[in-house]
C-alpha cells in the first residue's frame, strides 16, 4: 500500500513538473512570438520613418533631431515598458508557482492524512477481520479435529466385527428394555437343546402347558457392514454392474445371517418355529426390503423375519399387547376358579349350616323336656312342704336353700345317670 502512495505521488509530481516546463514553454514561445511581433512593427515602422524621410526629407530634416529624441524617448519608455511587464509577469509567475506549491503541499498534506487515516481504519479493519477469521478458522479446527477424533473412533468400531455386532446388539437391548418389562425376555440365552450358541436376546412367550415353561422368540442383531458400505459406494459411482453385484453380495449376506439363526436358535418346540433378524441401520433395512422377494424368501426357507429398530419397536408392542391380553384371560380364569370354589365351599357352609340348625331345635327341645321335668320335680317336692320350721327359714334367708335344692337336684339326678 505504501509503494502505491509512493508511486502516485511521484506521478503527481512529474506531472506538476511536465505542467510546470510546459508553461514556461508556453510563455517563452508568447515571449518570442511578442519580440517578432515587436520587430515586425518596428521594421514597420522604419520603413514608414524611411520612407517618409525620404519623401520629406526637406521637410524632416529640420525636425529630425527632435523626431530622433522622441523616438528614443519612445523607445526607453517601450523598454521599460516591457521591462515592467516582464518583471509582473515574473512576478505573477513566482506568485503562481508558490500557490501552486502551497495548494500541491496541502493536496499533499491532505492526501497522505487521508489515505494515513483510510490506511490505518483499513489496516485496522483488516487485521481485525482476519483476527476473527483466524479465530474462527482456529475454532473451526478445533470443532473438525474433534470431528475427525470422533469419526475415527466410530470408523474403528464399525471396522471391528466383535465392537459392530456389540453395537448391535446394545441398540437392540435398548429397545427391548423400553418397552418390554425385565420379565419378558432374557439375555445370553441357550435356546437349542444341547447346543452351545447363545442367542443374544430371547422374548419369554407362554408355554402350550400350565408347568410354566416359557417358548422363546429368538432375537439376533446382524449388521454386514462391509457389504452395505460397498453397495452404497457402488451407488455413488452410478456403475450399473458394480451396484447389480454389490447387491448380489448384500443379499447372499443376509441370507447366511438368517441361516444361522435357523440353525443356531431355532428348536421347536421349545422355542418359536421363527427368529427375528434386527438390522440396527434403518439405511440397510430399507436396502434389504427393496429386494424383490427377499423377505418372502427369508420367511419361507429360512423361518426368519427380518425387522428395523422402528418396525422391531412396532412388533414388540405388537407382543406386549398380546401378553396384556392373555394376562387378562388369565385373570379371568382365575376369577372363574375362585367363584366356582366359593360355589362349593358355599353348598357345604349350607350343609353345615343345616346341621347346626338341627343340633340347635335337639338342644331346644331337650331343654324345654328338662325345664318340664325338673320344674315338675320341684313343685312336686315344695307340695310336700306346707311350712318351714324356723331354722329352715334361716337357712333359706342366709341363702342356703341353692344348697337345698341341689342336693334335691343331685338325688333326682341321681337315677337318671
Amino acid at each position: 500500500m505504501s509503494l502505491l502512495l509512493r508511486d502516485e505521488l511521484k506521478t503527481n509530481r512529474t506531472e506538476l513538473s511536465e505542467s510546470l516546463r510546459e508553461s514556461r514553454r508556453e510563455l517563452a514561445e508568447g515571449l518570442e512570438r511578442m519580440s517578432l511581433s515587436l520587430g515586425e512593427k518596428l521594421g514597420q515602422i522604419n520603413d514608414s520613418s524611411q520612407k517618409a524621410a525620404r519623401e520629406n526629407r526637406e521637410e524632416l530634416a529640420k525636425s529630425l533631431h527632435q523626431f530622433q529624441e522622441t523616438f528614443t524617448n519612445n523607445v526607453r519608455d517601450f523598454n521599460e515598458l516591457q521591462k515592467q511587464k516582464f518583471d509582473d509577469m515574473a512576478r505573477r509567475q513566482d506568485e503562481l508557482v508558490k500557490a501552486t506549491e502551497q495548494k500541491l503541499e496541502k493536496m499533499r498534506e491532505t492526501v497522505d492524512e487521508k489515505l494515513h487515516k483510510t490506511l490505518e481504519e483499513r489496516l485496522g479493519q483488516s487485521f481485525k477481520l482476519v483476527s476473527e477469521r483466524l479465530e474462527a478458522v482456529q475454532k473451526g479446527l478445533g470443532e473438525m479435529q474433534v470431528l475427525a477424533n470422533g469419526v475415527g473412533d466410530l470408523k474403528n468400531v464399525l471396522s471391528n466385527v466383535k465392537t459392530r455386532g456389540l453395537l448391535g446388539e446394545i441398540q437392540l437391548g435398548n429397545i427391548l428394555e423400553q418397552i418390554m418389562s425385565s420379565e419378558q425376555y432374557e439375555a445370553n440365552v441357550i435356546t437349542r437343546k444341547g447346543a452351545s450358541e447363545v442367542v443374544e436376546f430371547a422374548i419369554k412367550l407362554p408355554g402350550r402347558d400350565d408347568s410354566g415353561t416359557p417358548v422363546y422368540l429368538p432375537i439376533d442383531a446382524k449388521f454386514p457392514q462391509a457389504d452395505y458400505l460397498r453397495l452404497q459406494n457402488a451407488f455413488e459411482s452410478g456403475d450399473k454392474s458394480m451396484i447389480d453385484a454389490e447387491t448380489k453380495n448384500l443379499v447372499a449376506a443376509i441370507k447366511k445371517s438368517a441361516k444361522d439363526i435357523r440353525d443356531k436358535y431355532l428348536d421347536p418346540p421349545h422355542t418359536t418355529d421363527f427368529g427375528i433378524m434386527f438390522l440396527p441401520v434403518e439405511g440397510l433395512y430399507a436396502e434389504v426390503v427393496r429386494q424383490e422377494d427377499l423377505l418372502v424368501t427369508l420367511q419361507r426357507d429360512y423361518k426368519v423375519i427380518v425387522t428395523g429398530p422402528t418396525t422391531l419397536a412396532a412388533m414388540l408392542n405388537s407382543l406386549q399387547m398380546g401378553f396384556k391380553t392373555l394376562a387378562i384371560q388369565k385373570r379371568s380364569s382365575e376369577v372363574w376358579n375362585v367363584l366356582a370354589a366359593v360355589k362349593g365351599e358355599f353348598a357345604k357352609f349350607g350343609d353345615v349350616l343345616e346341621k347346626a340348625r338341627k343340633k340347635l331345635n335337639e338342644a331346644d327341645r331337650e331343654l324345654d323336656s328338662l325345664v318340664g321335668t325338673r320344674t315338675r320335680m320341684m313343685m312336686s317336692k315344695l307340695k310336700k312342704i306346707e311350712k318351714l320350721p324356723a331354722a329352715g327359714q334361716n337357712a333359706l334367708s342366709e341363702g342356703k336353700a341353692g344348697d337345698i335344692f341341689e342336693d334335691d337336684f343331685d338325688e333326682t339326678d341321681s337315677p337318671n345317670e
